[in-house]
Formats: structure tokens, C-alpha cells, sequence
């Protein structure tokens, strides 16, 4: 029996909601909002779970990629807008701090110390996103993304590349110190690789990690304990698969047992890279963790 397009077209709305958990395994988030034609990166989902941000290449922004904000009404993302911070060149890996005080990023912009530099723009009480601020004591000539701010906002993980990485980009710590951060330091082999580790969230304060691992072409999210030296494990996903593209996993702060990441699901999609609701994974066991 063929399934008339009008049904077709009301099941894909019920999966814009943020609750698109119905599903047995995940859910595409916001279908045509947030998850559209064009391609959708990394989204964070601030504290009080009224706004979503993310990175997409659709038109409409300043740049090639640009950072779009959504807010919440009546359940569902709605009015998708370009943030006022864009710039003519990319911002991409957008992460609301969890005390909701922050809105971390990196961008290529003109003006920064070398390629992609990290950056932070305050983010008031009704929502409004304040002056964009560089974090001078962890931009390198080299290129930073991925920010990271730990729950308890103690730690920022990141990524680097460069000439002192193993191949790549490879993840680094850095304790916050008052309103600067210390003197960061790259996580160990196994967890950094040849492959490039790019773009993590925080399972818990321990330091558990889901990150992106990428190479050739291909991206995976990967699993590690809060001992970095033991080897990280898939995340469990139908298209987390070592051939396909998935990637950008991040916790949401509103709702913690839940993670959106990126990928390309055979269904629901709503074009490229789409961004997906799962439930988010335990943190693995290791060594030492508490």
C-alpha cells in the first residue's frame, strides 16, 4: 500500500520537535529549520533550553559558513536567523557554556593569530549575545576549533593542528583560570591519533569524552574513559560507521541524556550533514574515574 505524501509530509514535521526521541534510535532535529537542504554542523542548546545554535553553509549569512540561531515556541525551533557576530569568513563549532554565560566558537576571521582561532562572546540573561571576545592565551598560528567548556566550567577542551601534533588536529586541555585560561596541554596517545581528533563533548566532569575522529574523508564519534590512555571505543549509531560521516557530538545542556551530533542518516534527511537527537551515552569506565 503506497503512503499518500500529505502523511509523508506530517510525519517529517513531528521530527522538529526537540522531543524527536519517538523514534527508536534517533531523530533528525528540527526538519527544515534546523536540518534543511544545506549543510548543518555542530549545534549546542543553551541551558534553558529556549535557543539552539549552529553552524550551516545555507544561504543568507555572511560567509561560507555561519553560525544560526533558533528559538523555542509551541515545542518546535522556529525563526531561523544568522547571528549578528558572522563575519565574511567561517564560523563554525558553536558551544553554549553550560552556567549559560558563553557562547564559545572558532572562525577564521580577519584579525585572529593564524587560521581558525577560538572565540567567546558573552551572552546576557534575556538571551542577547554580546561583543565577540579572541582567547589570546590559547590562539596559535595554527588552527584551533572545536571549544569545549567542561559542565562544571573548570576544564576547556579544544583542538589544535600543527607541526607538534601526531597528524592533524589532536585535543588539548585548558585549566580556566578567572576569566583566562591556563597553559593548555595535548591529551595522550592512544586517544590522540594520526587521524585528526576534532570536535568532542564532555560525558560527565571526570573527563569522559565523546569526540570526532577523522580521516580520508570519513568521520566517526568515538568513546573514551577518563583515562585518555586506554583506546576509545564507536559510539553505538546505525550511520557512525568507519566509512561514513558523523561527527560534532555535543550534550545538551537543557536536557543532559540527550546529544545532538552531526551525520547522514539514510532516514530521516533532510539534505547533507543533518543534525540528530540521540540518547546520550553512558560514559565508559576506566581506570581511576569516578
Amino acid at each position: 500500500m503506497r503512503i499518500p505524501l500529505s502523511l509523508l509530509a506530517l510525519s517529517a514535521s513531528l521530527l522538529c520537535t526537540p522531543a524527536a526521541m519517538a523514534l527508536s534510535e534517533f531523530g533528525i532535529e528540527g526538519m527544515g529549520v534546523v536540518s534543511t537542504k544545506a549543510n548543518e554542523a555542530q549545534a549546542t542548546i543553551a541551558a534553558d533550553g529556549q535557543r539552539i545554535v549552529w553552524a550551516s553553509d545555507r544561504p543568507g549569512g555572511k560567509g561560507g559558513w555561519d553560525l544560526w540561531q533558533a528559538v523555542l515556541r509551541e515545542g518546535r525551533w522556529q525563526d531561523p536567523a544568522p547571528l549578528a557576530l558572522n563575519s565574511a569568513n567561517d564560523e563554525r563549532d558553536p558551544y553554549f557554556s553550560h552556567d549559560g554565560r558563553w557562547l564559545y566558537f572558532a572562525s577564521d576571521r580577519s584579525g585572529g593569530k593564524g587560521g581558525f582561532d577560538l572565540y567567546r562572546a558573552p551572552v546576557t540573561a534575556d538571551g542577547t549575545i554580546e561583543a565577540v571576545q579572541a582567547l589570546p592565551a590559547l590562539n596559535t598560528r595554527d588552527d584551533e576549533r572545536a571549544p569545549a567548556l567542561r559542565p562544571d566550567g573548570r576544564t576547556l577542551l579544544f583542538s589544535r593542528n600543527g607541526r607538534q601534533t601526531q597528524g592533524g588536529f589532536d585535543l588539548y586541555l585548558a585549566p580556566v583560570q578567572g576569566e583566562g585560561f591556563g597553559t593548555a596541554q595535548v591529551l595522550p596517545a592512544p586517544l590522540n591519533t594520526a587521524a585528526a581528533e576534532l570536535g568532542a563533548a564532555w560525558l560527565d566532569n571526570d573527563g569522559a569524552l565523546a569526540f570526532t575522529r577523522a580521516s580520508d574523508g570519513h568521520s566517526q564519534v568515538l568513546l573514551a574513559s577518563c583515562d585518555h590512555r586506554q583506546a576509545a571505543v564507536p559510539l553505538m549509531l546505525s550511520f557512525n560507521t568507519a566509512d561514513g560521516q558523523t561527527g560534532a557530538p555535543v550534550v545538551d545542556a537543557s536536557k543532559p541524556s540527550e546529544m545532538v551530533l552531526a551525520g547522514m542518516a539514510r532516514a530521516p534527511r533532510a539534505g547533507g550533514l543533518d543534525l540528530y537527537r540521540i540518547k546520550a551515552p553512558s560514559a565508559p569506565r576506566g581506570t581511576g574515574c569516578g
